[in-house]
């Protein structure tokens, strides 16, 4: 893969040459992967003659591409300094993404609003940005509007006691919110599940 031609169409543009050099100086395999429900992007550390890999999911934003790079390079730099011996987003991973994420804020790169919701998360990262809503809607926001996921159905969006199907085809009841979650039944088992606001949802009603 040209990493220098496939990253512009992906990565804001003054993000690239950081991004490229990173790839170089870690020796990393960088690949740009399928779309997969379960994460963003993924990290595997040296192993048996094989070079740190990196992947990342084709259909994020370039925000959400550049941020979930940035991300997975803090876990490599994580690796560098300590490898398996902290927590994968313990205090360290923290302290490396909060520094990897700084030469791009400096850079006009992100819009103001999505800069204020970085700067905010910045504060205690977690395991994924999805996890802090108000950073997740604000990039959702740039989204193509041709994108698939430009107009997904989200739980916090149905009414209460409205019944949908996830993307394995079970199918709940929403339900209270709890906190930060919702609260919703499985119909076919009754049993009690806790569903971040922004999952998404394949059909309601």
């Amino acid at each position: 893969m040209d990493n220098a031609q496939k990253l512009f169409e992906y990565l804001p543009q003054g993000a690239v040459h950081i991004i490229l050099k990173w790839i170089d100086d870690y020796k990393c395999d960088f690949k740009i992967a399928g779309k997969r429900s379960s994460k963003l992007g993924d990290y595997r550390p040296r192993h048996k003659g094989l070079n740190h890999r990196i992947s990342v999911n084709h259909n994020l934003n370039p925000y959400a591409f550049l941020i979930t790079t940035v991300h997975e390079f803090a876990h490599l730099q994580t690796w560098n300094d300590h490898k398996g011996s902290v927590k994968p987003h313990g205090q360290e991973w923290k302290i490396n993404f909060k520094k990897m994420m700084e030469p791009f804020l400096a850079m006009d790169i992100f819009p103001d609003d999505l800069r204020k919701e970085i700067n905010s998360y910045l504060t205690n990262p977690s395991a994924s940005s999805c996890t802090d809503v108000s950073l997740f809607r604000a990039i959702q926001l740039y989204n193509s509007p041709d994108s698939k996921d430009a107009n997904v159905l989200l739980i916090e969006n149905i009414p209460c006691n409205t019944t949908f199907t996830i993307q394995n085809g079970r199918r709940f009841k929403k339900l209270e919110k709890m906190r930060k979650r919702y609260k919703c039944i499985e119909l076919a088992t009754g049993r009690l599940y806790l569903f971040h606001p922004m999952a998404q949802i394949f059909e309601a009603g």
